[in-house]
């Protein structure tokens, strides 16, 4: 049977490596524009006190579970319509592009009431005392509200990525990172003639950024590309919808939470040699966090391109795809690993590390790196099996990285064989490797039964 290519299908025809970078480079810009963000706000409000800075940073993990809620939306809603744009059934994703921002808008309704509620008890179990709570109370209080414009934004932006649309939600992003950085000053500080708020300026500033994105991002959607249907709403169809959504989104969600919990145990276990080797881990893996960004970007990037031309029956450039990224993360990864090895000391030095603490960074500097290549290929193929409709394999391989190796393992080296922290990166790298070599095993796996399956069902619908 001849492939099928929708209308709006911009990932299915032209260079494979062409339409991946015009995916990826955006996706990167946006990202980037996202840690800019976050640093300054820290920035901003660590010239108040240190005391409020430390109230904001007891907020992360809050901020970060709220964060993995709207992505793992985005990326279950990304997953849906984008094999929808590749069968060419834009009716079909102007309904789910509708119900996925309603279940977003209920999402953050109930974070908020959930969160406004759950205030003391919640940061008293992550360590507050009774002289922070009132700080943190004061941040959290508005900052929850922003969760209801979080959500559709994430839906949005993922929709005209799966579109093969980038560069808009990538402009979305940065404009509303802009506007933050610009706002959270004159909130904070009180600036021409703004009342002085302090740390509830920081959190409204990122309020009225993500309504701000809200706004631009439903008005590319809704407006411009026309891609949301709000009269499919009986019950049926929104439950039809949601359960699509939620069947890649939960296991995405499962991951993202998943990896905060293992950095949390891998930190306890840098803390058994001291505070210096904790302080040194912490910066190598803010440097991790940015070098590691562009394969982040690789790993969005191949949802919708999978996801467009598994609709298009375009199976041949699936494969070319996912070739073409292996490469691309093998190049990349050694790349980084070669700069680190010669540029590790003067970057350690560069943050002012001295003694354990610098030990501790170039160790992870020279160890871990060597891996990227293999990480490359694990995020590679967590995008692409989340595109073909398999999102319990991509969840497994993204816990086969943090709790079936990288945890018990670092365990192991570090304590019963005693090779304190090089025994932790050593897992570390190996958790990489072993996740990147089971990722690329299930993928070639999955698309050779999706081929099957599509060469079987083909001769039967020729024949009717």
């Amino acid at each position: 049977m001849k492939p099928t290519q929708g209308k709006g299908a911009r990932l299915t025809e032209g260079p494979v490596s062409t339409a991946i970078f015009s995916l990826m480079l955006p996706m990167m810009l946006g990202m980037l524009a996202i840690v800019v963000n976050n640093v300054a706000g820290a920035f901003f409000v660590a010239r108040i006190s240190t005391e409020q800075l430390a109230a904001v940073s007891f907020t992360f993990p809050v901020s970060f579970i709220v964060g993995a809620i709207a992505m793992a939306f985005g990326v279950g809603t990304s997953a849906v319509v984008s094999r929808l744009f590749g069968s060419g059934n834009r009716d079909e994703v102007r309904r789910i592009t509708a119900h996925a921002m309603l279940l977003g808008l209920m999402c953050g309704v109930v974070v908020l009431i959930i969160g406004l509620n759950t205030i003391d008890p919640l940061f008293r179990l992550l360590g507050a005392d009774e002289a922070m709570l009132p700080l943190i109370h004061r941040y959290m209080r508005i900052y929850y509200w922003g969760g209801i414009f979080l959500v559709a934004p994430m839906i949005a932006n993922s929709v005209l990525r799966a579109s093969g649309d980038a560069k808009r939600p990538a402009m979305i992003m940065t404009t509303a990172a802009v506007v933050n950085v610009i706002v959270d000053p004159i909130l904070i500080f009180g600036l021409f003639g703004f009342p002085r708020m302090e740390i509830e300026g920081a959190a409204l500033g990122g309020v009225l950024s993500n309504a701000i994105a809200m706004c631009a991002s439903a008005y590319f959607v809704v407006y411009r590309e026309r891609l949301v249907d709000f009269r499919h709403l009986a019950l049926d169809r929104l439950t039809d919808s949601w359960r699509r959504i939620l069947h890649v989104g939960l296991p995405s969600l499962t991951s993202s939470l998943v990896a905060p919990v293992t950095t949390a145990f891998i930190t306890s276990q840098i803390a058994t040699f001291g505070p210096e080797s904790v302080a040194g881990f912490g910066m190598a893996s803010r440097l991790e966090g940015l070098t590691v960004l562009a394969m982040m970007a690789l790993s969005a990037a191949m949802t919708p391109f999978v996801g467009q031309n598994f609709g298009a029956r375009r199976l041949d450039r699936v494969r070319e795809g996912v070739n073409f990224a292996y490469r691309f993360s093998l190049m990349y990864g050694v790349g980084v690993a070669l700069l680190m090895q010669v540029f590790g000391g003067p970057i350690a030095g560069l943050f002012g590390l001295e003694g354990q603490a610098r030990d501790t960074a170039l160790l992870h500097m020279h160890i871990v790196p060597l891996s990227y290549m293999a990480l490359g290929c694990a995020m590679t193929v967590n995008g692409a099996l989340n595109a073909l409709g398999r999102p319990m394999a991509a969840m497994w391989v993204s816990l086969s990285r943090t709790i079936a190796v990288y945890a018990p393992l670092a365990w192991v080296l570090s304590r019963l064989l005693g090779l304190g922290p090089v025994g932790i990166f050593i897992a570390a790298a190996s958790a990489n490797f072993i996740s990147g070599g089971i990722g690329a095993l299930w993928f070639r796996f999955a698309l050779r039964d999706t081929m099957a399956k599509q060469a079987d069902v083909s001769p039967r619908t020729a024949g009717a």
